[in-house]
């Protein structure tokens, strides 16, 4: 007896779509497939059938990431985290291991850093774009993941473990560093210790005068976190790794500001803070955002608060107008005083001119000379 197919508008079980999906993309049918992953999960989510949808969604972003397929299984795997939202699913172990299954399966192609003689230019920059497109992908993933679970019962900036997702992927996938990028999300992880070797690859390969300044900017935005602890670990890892490879920290006004602010952070010692600043400016001023992550410092650890934009634009207004009215005033003072030198110089001339017709009045005139000062 055939078996029964199922009644226009029915949902077949997941399982069989699933395994469905999977064979078509084993043979080649990437778009396919991609398509069918995308409308049958959007009619189980129109369904409310959200679970079901997240198994048929993690699956296919797991199989097309397996196959190679970046964009697509990127793709699919941002719908699994829409799904989580719109489900409203807590952020906890469970969910949690899920994402962590859908990034295991972001390829991870170590990228040649530099060119030999003979090497293929073109298979460089099909492989530089590959790693561009796997970063971007895997990055929009754990971003969405991100946003997901501080507003389903993470922490309020995020989950700390997806932070070090997406810093350890930036630094390991992306054919052109940015460790700025990475200290951001780095700083907002629970592993110190890998970002410190981070830094150190960082260090061994970077032009000079960039490991200083990476080095610094990592222990300030720990310190406009308020994290003492990690900011301290940190530059004690990276000074035992740099060691441990007969290196040494670079040798820098930046490094012996950082060290000394360390301590100084230590102790209620606002007024040491601002000499620290004033001291070390030309240095702090190589990177602007240095200054913006002070004055979190300043704000955490002293109280010191922060002039917003605002403030200093009505403040700019403020100087400004009192400028105007200020060399106004100026004006109109000087123009009267232009007016009575002329009328005490035709008064003069009148009395030289017609001396006897006049009453030349002493006091009066003293009266207008004082009124001319």
């Amino acid at each position: 007896m055939a078996r029964e197919r199922p009644k226009r508008g029915t949902l077949p079980p997941p399982h069989e779509t699933i395994e469905t999906l999977e064979k078509s993309a084993s043979d080649g049918n990437f778009y396919g497939a991609q398509q069918i992953y995308k409308s049958i999960s959007a009619r189980y989510a129109s369904a409310e059938r959200y679970g079901e949808a997240l198994d048929i969604l993690q699956s296919g972003a797991s199989v097309q990431l397996k196959h190679g397929q970046v964009t697509c299984g990127a793709e699919l795997a941002v719908l699994f985290v829409e799904i989580l939202t719109k489900g409203q699913f807590p952020c906890n172990e469970d969910t949690l291991d899920r994402v962590r299954t859908i990034y295991r399966q972001f390829p991870q192609i170590p990228v040649p850093q530099q060119l030999g003689v003979d090497d293929d230019m073109q298979k460089l920059s099909e492989a530089l774009g590959a790693a561009k497109i796997r970063v971007e992908g895997c990055s929009s993933f754990l971003k969405a993941a991100l946003k997901w679970s501080a507003e389903f019962g993470g922490p309020r900036n995020g989950c700390p473990e997806l932070y070090d997702m997406l810093a350890e992927y930036i630094c390991s996938e992306s054919p052109d560093l940015d460790i700025a990028k990475a200290s951001i999300y780095f700083v907002r992880g629970k592993n110190p210790a890998k970002f410190a070797s981070e830094l150190v690859n960082f260090i061994e390969k970077c032009y000079p005068g960039e490991d200083d300044l990476a080095i610094v900017r990592a222990v300030l935005l720990y310190l406009s976190l308020g994290n003492m602890r990690d900011a301290n670990y940190l530059m004690d890892e990276v000074r035992k790794q740099l060691e441990s490879k007969e290196l040494e920290l670079p040798d820098s006004d930046l490094i012996q500001f950082i060290t000394y602010l360390l301590r100084t952070l230590e102790r209620d010692a606002l007024p040491l803070f601002r000499v620290l600043r004033q001291r070390y400016k030309s240095s702090l001023d190589r990177e602007s955002s240095f200054k913006e992550l002070l004055d979190k410092i300043a704000e955490r650890f002293y109280g010191v608060q922060r002039r917003s934009p605002l403030q200093g634009m009505f403040g700019d207004i403020f100087q400004a107008t009192a400028l105007v009215v200020d060399t106004t005033i100026l004006i109109i003072s000087m123009y009267m005083h232009f007016i009575t030198l002329l009328i005490l110089e035709v008064y003069f001339w009148l009395v030289f001119k017609y001396s006897p017709a006049v009453d030349l009045n002493i006091d009066s005139l003293m009266q207008m000379m004082g009124g001319a000062d």
